[in-house]
């Protein structure tokens, strides 16, 4: 099959056509020509402002497949990153069983033949993602996992985090963590500040997630290694992060998409579509958080997407679950965020991710394969025609969005949003 990619702009930093505006051939999921250009009478994608980059991977997702099917299945979840552009996701091991066996690990390879979306297992750190007992992670690495992370659960054993950072130096691996003290947010439900004293909920301080970065970068100066901090949240986590690379150390972060854009403000409704954890914090740390991106504190954007089903979120605010769903509403998401500055931003989705977890760049470059297409001007609508994963868990359901996927191509096919 050919199609053609008329009059699109390159976002590829690494690509001698970047920033500049190409006709693109694909034929049978490659390129074959990138052109000023290109006479064809075939299939023609075009768009107002259209634009195209290597394939979208996110670094965090969570499918909740095995165990919880009826919130999120393979399929599903990859339709919904496939309809939000990516075309690489690493999955979070917290699912029923863990992934924390070769078995498990086979479970998301085995369903990477023909798929449209390439999924990258991250094995859990510790067994049932506990905390107290090492996984073979030497093992689970030769398997083919990607990162070892206890998920959305933070590494809160001292002992085990160091012992990890050393072990993972033997095969260059990547430690992820997400860090929070849960000491120090015990029955929190969202940011302290003046809004949860405003609401009458019990917060959840930035220090949680501050006195744990604190840690980890003081173990990781003590054994070596290199840590990624997932889903920051604050300023002070940003701050010290900055700090830390320009010590030299071997740290990466990467924050999720909601973070750029919501506040503890928009819980004032008790409306629990924005209740996630890191929780949304002031208008300060947003900021900062844009900052942080911009300056390259921050590697990578993610989606975070966490399904749950109604029963899981129609409940009062403290009783609801944490987690929202990102992956189909990623692009409109960012570009509610940054607006103009996304652009500059697309590698925290393409380059970045991959670099860390030492997987093989995509390139818009003749035989390459692997492309995300979109464009700014498109609109949508966001509701349960158009919603692909299982869940509804979203603080944009039924609502009309700006900026729009209009297609990936991956693994020799291309997958249409039009």
């Amino acid at each position: 099959m050919e199609i053609l990619i008329r009059a699109a702009k390159v976002i590829d930093p690494s690509s001698p056509h970047h920033n500049s505006i190409k006709d693109i051939l694909i034929q049978d999921g490659v390129i074959t020509k990138i052109e000023n250009q290109i006479s064809f009478d075939g299939t023609v994608i075009e768009h107002e402002n259209l634009m195209v980059s290597p394939g979208w991977f996110d670094m965090r997702a969570h499918f909740t497949d095995p165990g919880k099917e009826h919130k999120e299945d393979l399929e599903s979840g990859s339709a919904a990153a496939a309809t939000g552009g990516f075309t690489d996701v690493m999955l979070l091991p917290n699912t029923d069983p863990v992934t924390s066996n070769k078995n498990s690990i086979s479970y998301y390879l085995k369903w990477n033949k023909g798929a449209d979306v390439n999924l990258h297992p991250a094995a859990a750190i510790t067994l049932g993602c506990q905390g107290k007992e090492l996984t073979e992670m030497i093992d689970l690495h030769t398997a083919g996992a990607v990162a070892f992370t206890d998920g959305i659960e933070p590494i809160w054993h001292t002992d085990i985090l160091l012992k990890s950072l050393q072990y993972l130096q033997t095969f260059d691996g990547v430690l992820i963590n997400r860090p929070e003290d849960r000491m120090l947010t015990a029955f929190g439900t969202m940011h302290e500040g003046q809004v949860s004293t405003i609401l009458g909920m019990k917060g959840m301080p930035e220090l949680a997630e501050e006195v744990m970065i604190d840690r980890d970068l003081e173990l990781l100066k003590y054994a070596g290694g290199k840590i990624h901090f997932s889903l920051i949240s604050s300023a002070g986590a940003v701050e010290r992060i900055r700090k830390a690379k320009a010590e030299g150390l071997n740290v990466t972060a990467d924050v999720g998409v909601h973070h750029l854009i919501f506040t503890d403000e928009n819980l004032m409704d008790y409306d629990t579509s924005f209740k996630v954890n890191p929780p949304f914090r002031s208008e300060k740390d947003r900021l900062a958080l844009i900052e942080g991106l911009k300056d390259g504190a921050i590697d990578v954007i993610v989606s975070d997407h966490q399904p749950h089903d109604q029963e899981s979120k129609q409940l009062e605010f403290d009783l609801a679950d944490f987690g929202i769903i990102g992956l189909q509403t990623f692009y409109p998401a960012l570009l509610s965020a940054l607006g103009n500055k996304t652009e500059d931003c697309i590698e925290r989705v393409t380059a970045a991710p991959r670099k860390i977890l030492g997987i093989d760049q995509a390139y818009i470059s003749e035989g390459g394969g692997s492309l995300t297409i979109f464009s700014p001007s498109v609109k949508w609508n966001y509701n349960g025609k158009t919603n692909k994963s299982k869940s509804v868990a979203s603080p944009f359901f039924n609502q009309e969005m700006m900026g729009k996927v209009v297609g990936i191509v991956n693994n020799g096919r291309f997958i249409s949003n039009d």
